[in-house]
């Protein structure tokens, strides 16, 4: 669960920035507040965990700020955020300065959340910069304009030449529609315009994250995590599909 917090965008001024910045702290210690509150009325039931959100756009100061004031807030029991979110806005190119920002600032026993990430680079990159965990909803989305990820590249089953193809999405993917449904049955849903065909999409594309960030996990426990990067990225990026 997360702090509630303003999602800024790259056209606000600095100004703004700075009073958004603001603004998300003070929503912050009421958050915190209130969380003590309902945890306290509800023994019963397992902890909810609850993040407070990193904001700050481009700006290096205001990012660093961000994480110290969320660090410094630790309510009446002292326990303080049990993990932050890196959020706001930012641009790509940018992602792995402000990630490393922030993770020089928060405490290196709490998890960092990723937040609006899913592209195979963001992740990468993310990851080598100190976030640990993320959330998008992009695998879905774009799985609704029939947009699917391999790993040889993101591609359009729409296009006539998959028409006739009667081979999984990818042969080597374990999800549900990779073992029951074939290429040439999704690009015919689609143009059926049938809901399944965006449901058997997304479910491929959740799985192909969820296997990718795996992957990533275990070339970081075998050493090889700069390797894995390479290959991977080499291949995602390497045709047009």
């Amino acid at each position: 669960m997360f702090a509630f917090d303003e999602l800024t965008t790259l056209f606000n001024t600095r100004s703004y920035q700075e009073k958004s910045v603001e603004r998300t702290q003070a929503w912050a210690v009421r958050c915190i507040a209130e969380h003590e509150r309902l945890t306290a009325q509800r023994t019963h039931r397992p902890y909810q965990a609850l993040f407070g959100v990193i904001q700050g756009a481009q700006y290096e100061d205001l990012r660093r700020q961000a994480c110290r004031g969320l660090e410094s807030i630790v309510g009446e029991t002292g326990r303080g955020f049990d993990g932050y979110g890196i959020g706001g806005a930012l641009e790509k190119d940018n992602l792995g300065t402000i990630v490393r920002w922030c993770n020089e600032e928060l405490p290196e026993h709490k998890p960092r959340h990723m937040l609006g990430i899913s592209e195979p680079d963001d992740f990468f990159v993310a990851i080598e910069n100190g976030a640990d965990t993320f959330d998008c909803v992009n695998p879905s989305r774009v799985a609704r304009n029939a947009a699917i990820y391999h790993p040889d590249g993101r591609f359009n089953i729409n296009t006539a030449r998959f028409r006739r193809d009667f081979t999984p999405i990818d042969e080597n993917c374990d999800c549900y529609t990779c073992a029951n449904y074939t290429r040439a049955y999704i690009h015919h849903l689609f143009k059926a315009k049938e809901m399944l065909a965006s449901t058997l999409c997304t479910i491929h594309n959740e799985r192909f994250t969820v296997r990718l960030v795996d992957s990533i996990r275990d070339s970081i426990d075998a050493g090889r995590f700069t390797e894995f990067k390479e290959e991977t990225l080499g291949r995602f990026y390497a045709t047009k599909r």
